[in-house]
């Protein structure tokens, strides 16, 4: 079998210098690169963890978005935190999205991320079932 990919680009300077892709379909799989929180003019949204999140899942939701997914499709994810005293934060904002969800998780506590200001940092996996018929 034989499965069209799909490259989704963002825009950010980093995707060509670093040659990847802000998320890959690949038939019904999709995943996407580890994404931060920034805001749609490229700058790090202001807040702690749980405003990191929330902004990081906006993104990621907007990934997905344009391949045909949400975050309903999710099945995984994979959280890299600065500080084990972000969790909650974190935790609270990741719940709020993935509540009824539920995917199945990762989370790590890293040294750094690419930018100092950075807390949190996710990727995640997701499965687009066959159409009906298909």
């Amino acid at each position: 079998m034989s499965w069209e990919r799909t490259n989704i680009a963002t825009g950010t300077p980093w995707e060509p210098i670093v040659g990847y892709s802000r998320a890959v379909r690949v038939g019904p799989f999709v995943h996407v690169s580890g994404t931060t929180a920034t805001g749609p003019d490229g700058t790090l949204v202001a807040g702690g963890a749980a405003e990191q999140t929330r902004q990081t899942l906006a993104n990621v939701a907007s990934a997905l978005e344009r391949v045909g997914a949400g975050l309903v499709d999710v099945i995984r994810t994979r959280v890299f935190l600065v500080d084990t005293g972000h969790f909650d934060g974190f935790a609270r904002a990741h719940g709020e999205a993935f509540g009824d969800i539920r995917p199945v998780n990762t989370t790590v506590v890293v040294a750094e991320l690419a930018d100092p200001r950075m807390l949190v940092e996710i990727e995640v996996d997701a499965y687009l079932p066959p159409a009906a018929g298909t």
